[in-house]
């Protein structure tokens, strides 16, 4: 590697890549030339923070809904329903088919042709509004049937698997009631919501870990919770009920029809969810989304094409753009990363963060997992359930891909349970800071069945009784990383922030000198040391101490907090965070026949699974890495750790293809990243899994995601390198996001970098070119 000015110099002079990012974006689009088996083969589509599973079968037009942040009284995470579209005559039941994934609209378009009747349609979602519109333009007229449809018309109990969907989990003895909907014809619409009793799982988890006291103080996103919507069409009429069974369930359906043909239908489905005290006012509020749309419908649609046409300007990774051949594997990853990053975009304005284990496009979920013969709300692991060793990995690719607005979800979403965490550490332990466990709620407490059922009597009230996750608190600094690189890569006042980074590094000050002192006498060790006792490197090296992960972790996020400018930190606060980093331990290291490496632990009692977190300090935390020091000792680690080496793999969360990159191991990062970024064997090639969660997996596209970007550009302060474990066969035309308000465009052909645009200039710089020989 080494500094290449002269050569920046005379690549950037003006220069921009030359291919247009529309045509090759365009060349991403999937196109389906027949129709879909079943919901497993739809397609995303989405906007604002809707998402919808798009398919055609046996004619008919269906498609799930899904709205971040609606949660029942299980805390499942619910569908909004299912709509069967029916043309009549029906331009589906001839020969000629597409449906295509425009990526550059964000919609999807499905073409038809039986005889002479031909039908266009286009189904988008308002990005700034939560309406979902139908668009159906033929040839000649027809009649159009449109059904709502729920299989959530009764009371259902739930029980054993069927509970991996919500809060209470199989591991839960007693019953568990599924509440039914509400749905009824309301003039020329169909109207639906599901309101959550007064009663959730909340009451239930404060009571398990014997928080009564501070229940009024603790944060409940069920309480007062209505969702649901109306649908509703152009010149269309209630036309009765039916009834019937989609896969594994039974539905009811309500249908609208067309009073008389027409070449033209439009469908609207507008999707409301809020705390509110009744229903009536919930309704008020559905009649407003609908005249708020009715007043925008000129520019609702020209508004959502400039949202989705700015998100793909921000960045872009095209691989092989010049001469795109679908068969090759590289070619496979580019179109997969822009997929992936699709369906991210589809939760850009939602009030919750986009969930791991299937994010807004989860179906039927026996084609996930054969023996899963359960509704379309079923996926494993949880609604409301936030597991933050799956959630940092779909997050993190959003600083590079400059999609930070994107990111907001997530951080508040520690925002509103910070107060939570708090009072936890106060009322079991006596101390300050934040206590984020591992497998938390959106309401802030432990998950109840990772917490225990069946507990000890003199057990911690403040522990999860859980092999793997206790003593596990430390997945929360990702996120405060996360925050701090948002003020480092855009310049954006993080100050709502600093309270919960601080009151993270809090805890784990105060908590691991409480602990000492309850063993003995002294806080610290004799070199004035935290002991980081009992601690846990990520879920797999148990009973540890000195964790290196959560020794990298701290040191990292106490370093980047330091170096804030002086409008975020006062000096008592430097003085506090200054004493800390002094008092955090170093990171342990062993040796493998000679090879010095680095240890998970100075000492652990057992594992417990399989992750890699002796690789922790080289991603997230970039205690190693090229062009500092140790990186042979993180070379050494991933080649000769036999822990190590028996867990490298692609499939779901697993990281190596990130390790690798990180540590210039071009070919090694190449290869699993082609086989995490691969197609997923479904019919849509980004829906991956289900790996160790469900389908479609988003830790695991968001994984590929980091790992190809790292390949293409690190970055290190304000140093940016770039194609550090990138393979000279790979052609690319890329567009990426680096600290301090930077984007990097450029073009590499032939092992070659021919074009090159740094903004600001003035950052070229800081630019080191690999030495290509």
């Amino acid at each position: 590697m080494k500094i290449a000015l002269l050569v920046l110099l005379l690549a950037i002079s003006g220069i921009q890549c030359s291919v247009s990012q529309a045509q090759t974006l365009s060349s991403y689009n999937i196109i389906w030339s027949s129709q879909s088996r079943n919901s497993s083969e739809s397609m995303p589509c989405g906007g604002g923070d809707i998402g919808l599973n798009v398919w055609v079968e046996k004619g008919e037009l269906l498609f799930y809904m899904a709205q971040s942040g609606v949660f029942d009284e299980n805390n499942a995470s619910l569908k909004a329903g299912r709509v069967r579209i029916k043309l009549s005559p029906n331009p589906f039941e001839g020969k000629t088919f597409r449906q295509e994934l425009s990526l550059q609209d964000g919609h999807v378009k499905i073409h038809g042709a039986n005889g002479a009747l031909t039908a266009d349609v286009r189904v988008w979602v308002d990005v700034y509004r939560p309406v979902i519109h139908v668009d159906i333009q033929s040839n000649k007229a027809t009649k159009v049937e449109a059904t709502y449809e729920t299989w959530r018309t009764k009371d259902r109990v739930s029980k054993g698997e069927a509970n991996k969907a919500n809060t209470w989990k199989h591991m839960f003895s007693g019953e568990v009631t599924s509440f039914r909907d509400t749905i009824n014809f309301q003039s020329n619409s169909v109207l639906f919501y599901h309101q959550n009793r007064a009663t959730t799982v909340f009451d239930m988890a404060v009571k398990q870990q014997g928080l009564e006291a501070s229940k009024e103080q603790l944060y409940n996103p069920m309480k007062d919770l209505i969702f649901g919507g109306t649908m509703l069409g152009q010149n269309m009429r209630p036309a009765g009920k039916t009834t019937g069974k989609y896969v594994d369930t039974d539905f009811d359906g309500w249908k609208l029809a067309s009073v008389l043909p027409a070449r033209s239908h439009a469908i609207a489905v507008y999707l409301h969810s809020d705390t509110v005290k009744n229903v009536a006012e919930w309704q008020t509020g559905v009649r407003q989304l609908i005249v708020d749309a009715t007043k925008s419908e000129k520019t609702a649609l020209p508004k959502t094409l400039d949202w989705w046409k700015q998100f793909w300007n921000r960045s872009s990774i095209f691989i092989q753009p010049d001469g795109p051949d679908t068969s090759l594997a590289t070619w496979q990853v580019g179109r997969n990363y822009q997929l992936f990053r699709y369906m991210l975009g589809c939760n850009a304005l939602g009030k919750w963060p986009t969930k791991f284990n299937g994010g807004l496009f989860t179906y039927d979920p026996v084609f996930t997992n054969k023996n899963d013969t359960l509704s379309p709300d079923f996926r494993n692991w949880g609604g409301g359930t936030h597991t933050a060793q799956n959630q940092r990995l779909v997050y993190f690719p959003m600083l590079k891909s400059g999609d930070f607005d994107l990111m907001k979800p997530q951080f508040d979403f520690y925002l509103r349970i910070l107060k939570t965490a708090e009072l936890r550490t106060k009322h079991y332990w006596g101390h300050e800071g934040a206590s984020f466990t591992e497998q938390i709620e959106n309401f802030g407490l432990p998950n109840p069945a990772e917490y225990g059922y069946k507990r000890p009597a003199d057990y911690d009230r403040g522990m999860e009784y859980n092999r793997w996750l206790e003593y596990l608190w430390d997945t929360s600094l990702e996120f405060c990383l996360m925050m701090l690189d948002e003020e480092r890569y855009t310049g954006n006042d993080i100050s709502a922030y600093i309270p919960f980074i601080e009151s993270c590094l809090t805890f784990f000050d105060q908590h691991y000198q409480y602990l000492a002192r309850k063993r003995g006498a002294s806080a610290l060790d004799e070199k004035k040391q935290l002991v980081i006792y009992p601690g846990s490197a990520a879920e797999t090296y148990k009973m540890a101490y000195n964790p290196s992960s959560t020794v990298a972790g701290l040191t990292t996020v106490l370093t980047r907090l330091l170096e804030l400018p002086d409008s975020y930190l006062n000096d008592q606060k430097r003085k506090t965070w200054t004493e800390m980093l002094r008092r955090i331990p170093p990171i342990s290291f062993r040796e493998f026949d000679g090879h010095v490496t680095i240890s998970p632990a100075k000492l652990w009692e057992r594992i417990n699974n399989t992750e890699s977190p002796q690789l922790y300090p080289v991603f997230p935390w970039g205690t190693y890495g090229l062009g500092k020091p140790g990186l042979d000792t993180a070379i050494n680690t991933y080649k000769y750790d036999p822990d190590v080496v028996r867990q490298i793999s692609h499939v779901g969360w697993r990281q190596h293809n990130i390790f690798a990159a990180r540590l210039g191991l071009t070919d090694e990062a190449a290869r699993l990243t082609t086989l995490k970024l691969g197609n997923s064997g479904r019919r849509f090639p980004a829906f991956w899994g289900p790996g160790f969660d469900w389908t479609p997996d988003h830790n695991w596209g968001g994984a590929g995601m980091i790992g190809l970007q790292e390949m293409l550009m690190q970055t290190d302060g304000k140093v940016i390198r770039l194609l550090p474990a990138w393979p000279r066969n790979w052609d690319v035309t890329f567009k990426l996001h680096a600290p301090y308000n930077t984007t990097v465009e450029g073009r590499f052909v032939n092992g070659k970098v021919e074009k090159l645009t740094v903004t600001p200039a003035e950052r070229t710089k800081d630019v080191i070119l690999p030495d290509f020989k």
